[in-house]
């Protein structure tokens, strides 16, 4: 019987590509590689954003690096790029990062770099959101497992 696909984001799973080349592995990622068919995903290294990068937040509909650049194209690149990826496995589910400017969703920080949260979406996470994805967070998604 094949597995529900999930797009997952790849620093959750311990992949190394966080902007400053750090991962975010949480406790339950065992359960969700034994249980789902995942889709790992970096939608800012697909966009071609190299790591470890720049931090970046967003400011209304773009994405600002700390020095003040623009990097909002490679966030909508990597988005789409990751939404293909997605739809070629029928994939309607993911698990985003919190907080990221790209898979953050409902609450991301503010564009100070202050460690400040607003309500908002990543890019990514707004992308499949428009599509009709279910969303999940590590926060989130235990519910959706198997005991």
């Amino acid at each position: 019987m094949r597995k529900i696909p999930l797009l997952v984001s790849s620093c959750l799973l311990g992949a190394p590509c966080r902007y400053n080349g750090s991962s975010v592995p949480f406790s339950l990622a065992g359960k969700v590689l034994q249980t789902f068919e995942v889709i790992a995903v970096c939608p800012e290294q697909l966009g071609g954003l190299p790591t470890p990068r720049p931090p970046s937040e967003k400011v209304g509909n773009k994405v600002i690096t700390q020095a003040g650049s623009d990097v909002t194209k490679a966030f909508e690149e990597g988005a789409r790029i990751a939404l293909e990826k997605a739809r070629r496995t029928g994939c309607t589910t993911a698990l985003l990062m919190e907080r990221s400017p790209s898979c953050g969703l409902g609450m991301i920080y503010d564009g100070s770099f202050s460690s400040h949260l607003i309500p908002g979406n990543g890019v990514f996470a707004q992308l499949l959101e428009d599509e009709g994805f279910t969303i999940l967070t590590p926060k989130t998604i235990g519910g959706s497992l198997p005991s």
